[in-house]
């Protein structure tokens, strides 16, 4: 089960297993916008609100890469340093 306006598990698994040269122009298109939008919400979700398997499934999406959370949080930095906002690091 995932929180509301989330991918489920099953969707994200269903959405690798077929074969990237098996999907059809709007199917990548599809699995590519879902994806950010399911990242994005979940960079803004904070951890306490989310079920548990909703937290394996970020935690596992992530990889190596740098957390969605923190980049959006260093964009939203810079954008308030620019504007005289923040304190710079």
């Amino acid at each position: 089960m995932s929180d509301m306006g989330r991918k489920s598990m099953t969707e994200q698994v269903g959405d690798k297993m077929m074969p990237d040269s098996q999907k059809s122009t709007t199917e990548h298109m599809g699995d590519k916008a879902s994806g950010m939008m399911d990242r994005a919400a979940g960079a803004v979700q904070p951890d306490s609100q989310k079920s548990t398997t909703q937290q394996m499934s970020d935690s596992m999406g992530a990889g190596g890469s740098k957390p969605m959370k923190d980049t959006v949080k260093d964009t939203l930095q810079s954008a308030k340093e620019s504007m005289g906002m923040g304190e710079k690091k």
